[in-house]
């Protein structure tokens, strides 16, 4: 590889079964042939060869894939003990220009909130609640000039937005919405059925649970509202 000027940008096993690379070449056609040549050695397997994603960086950074749907392949999933590849995949989703609308389900104190906080940071944007239960009920009516930025990163329960907002706050949901920024809506499922959004309108979803078998459900903190 090195005689064929290609450079190995970074490596690392993946899931205890393959090794992952990201390599760079000023010619595309190099990489191509490589690919040729390595085809033709007996003890080694090409799985994928391909420019790579935002998933494919993470998980030769992190040392595995980010779980998706079958079905739905814009929804990822996340257990508690993966916090650091969630931040890490919030981060750069946070880093990206214009428009970025975030679903991010999940249960009661399972660590949403400080994950989005956590992400923003990383990707070097400061982070302004719309509406947040974190410490106590923030449901914001109206923002400074410095609070309503493009290069923030806006936080929405939407529980909280929906259910529990005022005309003044819905007001200025919709100018945040209509904003080119990223913003992250925690329980995404009740801010599509209270509102006129839909799952389209998302860039993608996050799923973060316990455990992977946990079952995230909304009835025993929407019945009293």
């Amino acid at each position: 590889m090195g005689m064929l000027d290609i450079n190995i940008v970074a490596i690392n096993g993946m899931d205890d079964r393959t090794r992952g690379m990201i390599i760079h070449a000023a010619d595309h056609e190099i990489v191509e042939m490589m690919g040729k040549m390595l085809k033709k050695v007996n003890n080694i397997t090409i799985n994928a060869l391909r420019p790579p994603k935002l998933v494919d960086r993470l998980a030769v950074r992190h040392g595995r894939y980010i779980e998706r749907d079958t079905d739905d392949h814009k929804t990822f999933r996340f257990i508690r003990d993966e916090l650091g590849l969630l931040v890490d995949f919030l981060g750069e989703l946070c880093k990206r220009d214009g428009h970025q609308l975030i679903g991010l389900r999940g249960m009661p104190r399972v660590g949403k909130t400080e994950s989005i906080i956590a992400g923003s940071v990383c990707a070097s944007k400061r982070w302004t609640f719309v509406s947040s239960t974190l410490l106590r009920q923030t449901v914001r009516n109206q923002m400074s000039a410095d609070e309503m930025l493009t290069s923030n990163v806006f936080i929405i329960d939407g529980i909280v937005s929906t259910l529990r907002a005022t005309e003044q706050h819905k007001e200025l949901l919709q100018e945040i919405m209509a904003m080119p920024a990223a913003k992250v809506i925690e329980h995404p499922d009740i801010f599509v059925r209270e509102s006129r959004y839909t799952y389209d309108d998302f860039t993608c979803m996050i799923e973060l649970r316990n455990t992977p078998d946990e079952v995230i459900h909304y009835d025993d903190f929407t019945n009293n509202m």
